[in-house]
């Protein structure tokens, strides 16, 4: 990973210092949200071609990774979603461009139940932590999306920071 990109070195100083400390999952997520907004970057964080997208899929470029966590650029072009899903440690976002609509769940077992919908816009940061983190990403706008996401995970020895994806119906 390259740290040549705007922003970026002072943001894994500062993301370093605090996932360092031991603390809850979600006292850190909290804590690294307050770093990702006092330092959130511009979309230049991503080369030109990067903030294209993808027209098949929402697109994941890998920015940083080390073994208390890693930063992770998401590129959502209009109409791309994710399917209900939960992570496999806590989790902040910051969104750089567009707007990433979020829809919450809370599983009954045998189906989900919505719980919350949330419009993150440009430059809104929000964190949470495992359990109780079911969500699923929508870019229901007409432009670009994309956002910045720390997840609590070296995501070079993991494939994915989704543990679980969710195929229950929602009532």
């Amino acid at each position: 990973m390259t740290l040549a990109r705007p922003g970026l070195a002072e943001l894994v100083e500062a993301v370093r210092e605090v996932a360092g400390r031991p603390a809850e999952p979600r006292v850190t997520a909290f804590a690294v949200a307050d770093v990702l907004r006092e330092r959130l970057p511009t979309p230049e964080i991503l080369t030109e071609e990067e903030r294209v997208g993808d027209p098949e899929s929402y697109v994941r470029h890998t920015l940083h990774t080390e073994p208390d966590f890693s930063i992770i650029a998401v590129v959502w072009r209009p109409g791309q979603q994710t399917r209900p899903h939960d992570h496999i440690a806590w989790c902040v976002f910051g969104v750089l461009q567009g707007i990433e609509y979020e829809t919450l769940y809370r599983d009954e077992g045998d189906h989900l139940t919505e719980i919350g919908r949330v419009a993150n816009r440009t430059g809104d940061v929000s964190g949470f932590a495992p359990p109780g983190d079911i969500h699923k990403v929508h870019n229901t706008g007409d432009i670009t999306a994309i956002s910045l996401h720390i997840y609590g995970a070296d995501l070079s020895a993991e494939p994915s920071s989704v543990r679980r994806t969710y195929h229950l119906p929602v009532r």
